[in-house]
């Protein structure tokens, strides 16, 4: 069974040097969102933490088969008002 690394960039977490087993790229893929979820459940605020907030899920070769990426944009309304 294929082994997948699920690489967290959010100015906390790491490489995955371990990986998991999954029977496919899909459900490799589905994975990544659900920790994606989980992360944000456990901490929302850690998609402010870092600007290129991201999990890239990768196949044993190191091969980036999907990126995930996250971002908190204010609208300019809110950021005008915060300086008035």
């Amino acid at each position: 069974m294929p082994r997948y690394h699920f690489n967290v960039f959010d100015g906390y977490s790491g490489s995955d040097e371990e990986g998991c087993e999954f029977p496919d790229w899909s459900s490799a893929r589905l994975a990544a969102i659900k920790l994606a979820g989980e992360i944000l459940r456990e901490d929302p605020y850690r998609i402010l933490a870092c600007p290129d907030w991201r999990i890239e899920v990768t196949d044993q070769t190191g091969l980036v088969l999907i990126r995930l990426d996250f971002c908190a944009v204010e609208s300019p309304v809110v950021t005008h008002a915060a300086l008035a």
